[in-house]
């Protein structure tokens, strides 16, 4: 018998559905039928979750031996190891999502949200400099802002894009509520500052800059009240 098929009967034998389960695990209940299809298998920090679950030990989950009892308590050196290996890339390097826990997604959008603002800034200060101060040729300037925008974007869509659905608590509707009243007044303010900036300079070929500057101020608040959620999640 496979591990998938251990895991599938081991939920069955304590009637528990996915959902259930996934539930008390922390991840989706498609992560745990990936598992239970052999799909993928579970993280390290994973297996003492399921075994305390299941009421077994972790040598009956992965090996099927069952455990003397008199050294339970006696674990191997690479199992504590194990334990506090927390594996979230798949066999090709990239992130492996559905075996990440809440938090740790958490931790990651709050990677991609800030090293993307830092291009960003990185970004209008290349143009900047480009333009006015080294008199570099505005289309390589232009072109060179343009893909570094266009890259961080990307990474804050791709991620966004594989990150599973969980059930948001009310704490999280919330504040997903507050960012959005805090960015739609921002939005509406930055509107109103390009068309006045624009019609003043009428230097529309570089006002369309505001919408950027915008669209960075909004991920530099999500990024706060993610980081907010973060420390109140750890105390």
């Amino acid at each position: 018998m496979n591990l998938g098929e251990k895991l599938f009967e081991l939920r069955k034998f304590k009637n528990l559905t996915q959902d259930e389960v996934a539930e008390k695990l922390n991840v989706t209940r498609q992560t745990i039928s990936k598992w239970e299809t052999n799909q993928s298998a579970p993280d390290f920090d994973k297996i003492v979750p399921l075994c305390e679950l299941y009421e077994i030990t972790p040598n009956e989950l992965l090996i099927g031996e069952k455990q003397n009892p008199e050294t339970a308590n006696n674990e191997s050196d690479e199992l504590k190891e194990a334990k506090r290996h927390i594996f979230t890339r798949g066999k090709d390097g990239k992130v492996n999502y559905e075996n990440m826990t809440k938090n740790q997604i958490k931790q990651k959008s709050a990677e991609i949200v800030s090293s993307s603002i830092l291009i960003f800034f990185f970004a209008i200060a290349f143009a900047g400099i480009g333009t006015t101060v080294m008199m570099w040729n505005p289309v390589i300037v232009g072109c060179t802002f343009l893909v570094l925008i266009g890259w961080g974007v990307t990474r804050i869509i791709k991620h966004y894009m594989s990150v599973p659905k969980f059930e948001k608590t009310k704490e999280e509707k919330k504040q997903d509520k507050i960012v959005k009243q805090i960015n739609d007044i921002i939005g509406g303010i930055g509107v109103a500052i390009y068309f006045i900036v624009s019609f003043i300079t009428m230097a529309w070929h570089i006002t369309w800059v505001i919408f950027i500057i915008i669209g960075m101020i909004n991920q530099i608040v999500k990024l706060i009240f993610m980081l907010k959620e973060e420390d109140g999640d750890e105390e």
